[in-house]
Order: C-alpha cells, then structure tokens, then sequence
C-alpha cells in the first residue's frame, strides 16, 4: 500500500501543515550558517520544503522503475497530487508563493518522468528478437 503512496504528496502536505497549523510564512528562518567566506547563509522554511522535495522527487524516479498494478496506481495519484497542488496554488492566497510553485513543478516532473520511465522500462521489458 505504502508503495502507491505518491511521496510528492508528502511536501504538499508539509505546506499545508506548516501554513494552516503554525502561521509560519515560508521566509521563516530556520536556521543561519556561518560560511568559511564569513558570509550567513539564511535557511528558510521554503528551502528546507524544496530540499525535501527534490529528495523525494529523486525516491519517486528511482521506484518509476518498477513495472506493475502499484507503479501505475502511484502514476494516477501522483496526477491527482498534481491537479490538487495546481488548485491551491490556483485558489488560496497562501499557496501563491514561489515556493509552492515550484513544488507544484517538481509534481509535474514527477507525473512526466514516472510515465516516461515506466513506458521506456515496460517497452524495454516486452521487447522480442533483436
């Protein structure tokens, strides 16, 4: 079951936690660190989410691999996820950021990738002869 789970839904998800149930803004720091050049690198809220996602975007290729019912049912959940993301950041006023914007993309990169790689992989599989 865990294996259909689209886990781009997950940073969606995070947004929205973070927006409705703390109050925090994706410009929030969460932490500064001071570089060797001296120079103070600000981690926001919005970079820690975007970390996150290209992690999980990278698990989603990874596991597109895979050729069967889940790897396809994922497919259809991750356009859902897609269209849901694409709603907020269509409707609600917290969601117009940048931030989610590119969360809404790296969806669309999920939905696009995990159809090309699964279609390549399957073809790859059911090739005969030379």
């Amino acid at each position: 079951m865990l294996g259909t789970l689209p886990l781009m839904a997950l940073v969606i998800i995070a947004y929205n936690l973070i927006v409705f149930l703390t109050g925090m803004t994706m410009t929030t720091e969460v932490m500064t660190i001071t570089l060797i050049s001296q120079a103070d690198w600000q981690i926001v809220v919005g970079d820690v989410l975007l970390f996150f996602g290209f992690i999980l975007l990278f698990l989603e290729l990874v596991s597109a691999t895979r050729t069967g019912t889940s790897t396809i049912i994922n497919h259809g959940l991750s356009m859902l996820v897609l269209l849901v993301g694409l709603v907020e950041f269509i409707v609600l006023p917290q969601f117009g950021t940048s931030v989610f914007f590119l969360i809404v993309l790296l969806s669309l990169f999920d939905v696009i990738a995990g159809f090309t790689v699964t279609i390549t992989s399957a073809r790859r599989d059911f090739t005969v002869g030379e």
